[in-house]
């Protein structure tokens, strides 16, 4: 029987798979952005070139199995899962948060994927806040060792935290324990929300402090207020946890918002993403590399093939788009005039 993280780790997944976690009037923003439409695109769709770097590894495709799970029986199966079908697509991969990987000697292996996937960019993960409780860089240090990670990125919780029973409130003076950590490590260090956005205000001050990436991972997707008020056994906090079922940033805003307070630092977008197009709108804004998450979450748990089925159909839609509007590369697509941004076409100022 699991017990403590481990446990909170697979009703995690449950609830993810088979209960409404979704903000209530809350998207991406995404929708406000749409294509114009190049009846002569003057490329040939066969030629049509997805292939794009991230942390010094080219990969197939802007993409990013996001970080999900990681320290249970059932995401043990996910993970291997998400690990094979990464390393066959080129995508890159992100662990779930692996403070269990140093906490329980239960379901390690549901965080040793390297050997799935030996070639594709791999990132560990750890709560920002577990800074505040003892973590330092050696741990962090510790955790790329044993996972064979490319890098690790630091999540940021605070409103899941503060619903989650038993959750760890100390946010106060993060900065100087993230720069430590940037200063020490022997891999790149990132920096995501989990779902409710970081806008261009934090990640400046995280860039200050030495992150080298941000995921943005806005609101749009899976609300973890809503899945810890699932979990919890406090009434008063399973009441008060309704009032939050919108909070966020929607992902386009955070984008636009990053973007433009960090120019080139590399970017990732996640938190609601959906489709292929979805995607291409992520890079035409300012996205370097787009996160997937419980959109590949219920394939992972059926087999390998069925998330290269769900890969497939998303790599689809971005050459569609791409197609649609003439674009043969990644760079093409993100430099690209037709596309319209909240009712205002780039194609006018031409």
């Amino acid at each position: 029987m699991e017990e403590g993280i481990n446990k909170r780790k697979t009703e995690h997944i449950r609830h993810c798979l088979t209960d409404n976690v979704e903000g209530v009037n809350k998207s991406t923003g995404l929708e406000g952005i749409s294509f114009i439409h190049n009846a002569l695109p003057e490329i040939n769709f066969n030629d049509i070139d997805l292939e794009t770097s991230f942390l010094g590894k080219v990969i197939n495709a802007p993409f990013l199995v996001s970080s999900m799970t990681g320290g249970s029986e059932l995401a043990e199966k996910i993970n291997q899962n998400l690990a094979v079908a990464a390393e066959e697509k080129g995508w890159a991969i992100g662990l779930g948060s692996t403070r269990a990987l140093l906490e329980s000697d239960a379901h390690k292996d549901s965080f040793l994927i390297r050997r799935q996937a030996p070639t594709v960019p791999l990132i560990a993960n750890i709560g920002a806040v577990q800074l505040n409780y003892g973590y330092g860089a050696a741990e962090c240090q510790r955790i790329v060792d044993l996972t064979g990670a490319d890098s690790i990125v630091l999540h940021f919780n605070p409103l899941q935290e503060a619903v989650q029973d038993g959750g760890d409130l100390n946010f106060e003076n993060l900065l100087p324990n993230i720069e430590k950590v940037c200063k020490e490590l022997t891999v790149p260090v990132g920096a995501k929300e989990v779902g409710f956005g970081i806008d261009g205000t934090v990640a400046k001050k995280l860039y200050d402090a030495g992150v080298s990436y941000i995921d943005v991972a806005g609101a749009g997707g899976t609300s973890w207020s809503q899945v810890e008020k699932l979990r919890s056994q406090d009434p008063l906090k399973k009441a008060a946890a309704e009032a939050f079922n919108n909070w966020g940033i929607p992902t386009k805003d955070c984008i636009v918002s990053v973007k433009s307070a960090l120019g080139d630092v590399p970017l990732v977008s996640s938190g609601g993403m959906k489709t292929g197009m979805d995607a291409a709108k992520a890079l035409t804004i300012g996205s370097d590399l787009v996160g997937f998450a419980r959109t590949l979450l219920k394939a992972a748990t059926e087999s390998d093939r069925a998330v290269v089925e769900t890969m497939d159909q998303i790599e689809l839609e971005l050459k569609m788009t791409m197609f649609g509007i003439g674009a043969r590369t990644i760079d093409e697509l993100k430099n690209t005039k037709r596309v319209t941004i909240m009712g205002k076409s780039l194609l006018e100022k031409e």
